[in-house]
């Protein structure tokens, strides 16, 4: 139930980031400086406790069962990417994130046999190294910026491929650092109360840590100066200091290696990774404690986090002309109150979201299939709460 909380969150946060102004009176507004890279983080981290849960928890599956689960999240990326590929055909504002995701699902699956140990040591590893390889390899390649992923985009493998994994809004290769990291703590046990303290302290001590490194070194002159020259086009400090306050977009610069060192909503620095990966462990564990009072009164309320594949897809349709597009309060009422009231009507009668639904009976078909069980009896059904096509953006 926790991490269906948290993942609620997640889904407002998105959502706010989309509609609500990010500028008020010429300065950031709260909503954009709290969730701006921090949503989309926290839905990254939790596709990596649902794939972890769903392949074996704290005891990951072997053998067979092992490849029945990586052909079935397989068949969950392929749906959940072409879905992603539809909605950035729309002619709405969203960097819509749902093939990106897909990728990260493939990306993966090799790690699916590792224990919480080794995959987060391996987070932490990936952290620190991926960002830096992405650097030095973006440094040779021209100057196109990131594009929404669609169908027609697709026709040109290369560039597509290059797009989600290394140049994109929401380049996988080092966002894995983030799955990498959800998997770790879905191999925990996570249903102590002294689990999930444990990781709601460590991940804000990580996260203020990050922070606190980036400040202190971005505050030398020095680098502001570095900074500076290899920027696009601000003139002063303090103005690309409110630029990097209202985020890049999923890399940064390579003019120097010192954009390495800064902390900005999606511009994947070892110490942005860090800063992000460790906020949203503290909202998951925080979570987690929360939920343990009064369980099915937060499964109704928040009953949204059940269902945001399906939701994230009907909040990027009506954001269309015509429908309920527009940067207000207002709109992002509209929105966020449609999203809870369908969470919680669907939660109350026991249901699944139809996106979810859909995405379930395919992929759990597919596991049957490569697993050999497709006409063996089929066992009672119980209702898993951590599916990872819930998982969406942003």
């Amino acid at each position: 139930m926790g991490v269906d909380v948290a993942r609620a969150l997640a889904l407002l946060g998105m959502m706010a980031t989309h509609i609500l102004p990010p500028v008020v009176d010429g300065s950031l507004a709260w909503p954009q400086a709290l969730a701006g890279g921090r949503s989309s983080a926290l839905f990254a981290l939790l596709a990596g406790v649902s794939m972890a849960l769903v392949t074996g928890g704290s005891s990951p599956h072997a053998g067979v069962q092992r490849a029945g689960d990586a052909v079935g999240l397989t068949t969950r990326a392929m749906l959940i990417g072409l879905l992603g590929l539809f909605l950035g055909q729309l002619d709405t504002p969203v960097a819509v994130i749902l093939t990106y995701y897909a990728v990260l699902f493939v990306l993966g699956l090799p790690f699916l046999g590792l224990g919480a140990r080794p995959l987060l040591a391996l987070s932490a590893l990936w952290c620190v190294v991926v960002p830096v390889l992405s650097h030095a390899a973006r440094a040779g390649l021209g100057p196109d910026g990131p594009t929404v992923p669609t169908a027609e985009s697709a026709a040109s493998l290369a560039p597509f491929l290059l797009d989600l994994t290394l140049t994109g809004y929401y380049p996988a290769l080092p966002w894995l650092a983030y799955l990498l990291a959800g998997m770790a703590l879905g191999r925990m046990d996570l249903a102590r109360p002294a689990t999930a303290a444990m990781v709601a302290l460590a991940g804000a001590t990580v996260a203020v840590g990050a922070l606190l490194i980036s400040r202190t070194l971005t505050a030398q002159p020095g680098v502001q100066d570095a900074l500076l020259a290899s920027s696009d086009g601000a003139t002063s400090w303090d103005e690309l200091r409110d630029t990097l306050a209202r985020g890049l977009h999923g890399v940064t610069p390579t003019g120097s290696w010192w954009w390495l060192s800064v902390v900005a909503p999606h511009s994947g620095t070892p110490l942005d990774l860090a800063h992000t990966a460790g906020c949203a462990a503290a909202v998951l564990g925080a979570c987690l404690l929360l939920a343990r009072w009064r369980p099915r009164a937060w499964a109704v309320a928040f009953g949204a986090g059940a269902m945001t594949l399906t939701l994230y897809t009907a909040h990027v349709v009506l954001l269309i002309p015509g429908l309920w597009p527009g940067q207000s309060v207002a709109n992002y009422l509209r929105h966020a109150s449609l999203a809870l009231a369908t969470g919680a009507v669907v939660a109350a009668l026991g249901r699944r979201g139809p996106l979810e639904s859909v995405v379930r009976t395919a992929s759990a078909a597919a596991s049957r299939v490569a697993t050999g069980s497709a006409g063996s009896p089929r066992p009672p059904a119980v209702r898993s709460r951590h599916d990872p096509d819930r998982d969406t953006h942003r």
